[in-house]
């Protein structure tokens, strides 16, 4: 079970992946801006942050690029999840320091693995 921030403006997205992670035993906050989400990240310290692109304010992209570059925070995996579908974006996204990158609507078990991944990648060997 990971402790997972949700980092969305959209109240309907965020419910669909909070009731996935759920559902997997997840531990699950949110939050429905960039800003939040960064003060949220250094509060909480979880697993792995979900973070949309696209939100008023700070974007995730920028929310991505504080997150990794404070050292309270900076070994958060952080997973994109966006409807920002292009490759630049992805390219981008993964400059600012994602881990991986998910287009929107999401699937639950594409998802699900992820996560997994991501989660896996930071344990030690």
């Amino acid at each position: 079970m990971a402790k997972v921030l949700i980092v969305d403006d959209s109240p309907t997205e965020r419910h669909v992946m909070q009731g996935y992670l759920i559902d997997a035993g997840h531990e699950v906050f949110q939050t429905d801006s960039g800003d939040k989400g960064v003060e949220e990240a250094k509060r909480l310290l979880p697993d792995i942050i979900l973070m949309d692109v696209v939100m008023p304010g700070l974007n995730g992209f920028q929310a991505t690029r504080q997150i990794k570059r404070a050292p309270e925070t900076g070994n958060i995996p952080v997973l994109m999840c966006t409807t920002k579908d292009q490759p630049t974006d992805k390219v981008w996204g993964m400059r600012q320091g994602a881990n991986d990158y998910l287009i929107k609507p999401v699937n639950k078990q594409e998802l699900l693995d992820k996560i997994a991944q991501c989660l896996a990648k930071q344990s030690p060997a």
